[in-house]
């Protein structure tokens, strides 16, 4: 008998149960690289993240006999529905075993749940924040998942979705780079060095995270504009452009977060992370003290990088920002002791920017699809 019960979010007991799945459900698979568990039972905190302060959301397991098999968030993220004057529920921490009635039944729920609120369609997964990684893994199962910022699973997920009637609504590229084979075209070196050379736009580098940390807001500004155009947009709260920096601060490593500054207002940035997947994977989700010189021996070892946010101000593409930002990249694989990397998650719907990043070399080797249903 298969039955879908709502997590009460107050129960630390019915929290940890919808958290546990994920962790069995993957455990042993080789490509997957654990959350920590405080970060995904922060996602189920309504009096702590600041998706809650303008928006609802509820969180469901599908259990057999005495045994979960499904889990699944079901999300109405308010800004985002102003914004684009639309009526969606978004779904994310959507797990499963490879069962379609299982999946049936977790979606049938979500769709009672958004029907109560008069809301038309689904669309997923997206998270509750911008960093929470987007889409279900459509190709590229053998590569290993970049950190926590973007989503694995099997490769039965797409079929499940197709097979509930879920069609595909964006989808998410990430193309690998390395340092032979990521090389700008003349035309883009012979753009950037005159942008150089004119000297309104700038490249602003750091050398201290006390530096970075005073930067802090202009970079949270900025990053809330980059990407007003994009699919996946909405104007994050002050708190929530805060949780994001917040984040970004305690793995920010300063030689690695470049800024593009147009007469001194920030107008694009480059993110880069050194790769830590190898020590998130053995820690398997918990922080302990050993965890943690683990990581932070991880992070000055490793030779591979994640690019995830690179963006410029809609107003000044075209004007040589965007190039500026690629000689940068092509620069760190060139000058630092990063010999690869990754373009984390860019949306199919950034034509220009991956049609440039293809051009220079780049890899496509994983997709994430968005996928989308009427109610």
């Amino acid at each position: 008998m298969l039955s879908i019960e709502k997590i009460d979010t107050s129960s630390p007991a019915q929290v940890q149960r919808f958290v546990q799945f994920h962790y069995d459900l993957y455990r042993g698979t080789p490509q997957w690289v654990p959350p920590f568990y405080s970060d995904i039972k922060l996602m189920l905190n309504r009096q702590k993240h600041p998706f809650f302060e303008h928006s609802d959301g509820d969180f469901f397991i599908a259990v057999r006999g005495k045994e979960v098999v499904g889990r699944i968030a079901i999300l109405e993220n308010r800004p985002f529905n102003q914004y684009h004057q639309t009526t969606k529920a978004q779904f994310y921490l959507f797990d499963t075993i490879n069962d379609v009635d299982v999946a049936r039944a977790l979606f049938d729920r979500a769709a009672e749940w958004c029907k109560e609120r008069g809301l038309t369609e689904i669309v997923g997964p997206k998270g509750l924040s911008p960093f929470d990684g987007y889409g279900i893994q459509v190709e590229g199962f053998e590569h290993r998942q970049m950190m926590t910022m973007m989503n694995y699973n099997f490769d039965y997920y797409p079929k499940l979705m197709e097979m509930i009637g879920f069609e595909k609504e964006v989808d998410f590229v990430s193309c690998y780079i390395n340092r032979e084979n990521f090389a700008l075209p003349e035309k883009f070196l012979e753009v950037a060095r005159r942008v150089r050379e004119r000297g309104k736009f700038k490249v602003k580098n750091f050398s201290s995270k006390r530096e970075l940390v005073a930067w802090a807001d202009r970079i949270g500004e900025a990053y809330n504009k980059a990407f007003v155009n994009n699919w996946e947009y909405y104007p994050l709260t002050k708190r929530e452009v805060k949780f994001q920096l917040d984040t970004l601060m305690t793995v920010a490593v300063p030689e690695l977060i470049k800024l593009i500054t147009y007469e001194d207002r920030v107008v694009g940035f480059l993110l880069g992370f050194p790769d830590i997947s190898a020590a998130l994977q053995r820690q398997g989700g918990k922080i302990t003290p050993w965890g943690i010189a683990d990581i932070l021996l991880e992070l000055r070892r490793t030779k591979f990088i994640s690019l995830n946010g690179v963006g410029v101000l809609p107003e000044f593409h075209g004007r040589g920002g965007n190039t500026l930002l690629y000689a940068e990249m092509a620069d760190l694989l060139k000058t630092s002791r990063f010999v690869e990397g990754e373009l984390t998650q860019m949306a199919e719907t950034a034509v220009q920017v991956r049609k440039d990043i293809i051009t220079a070399g780049s890899i496509p080797w994983k997709n994430h699809r968005i996928y989308h249903k009427k109610i």
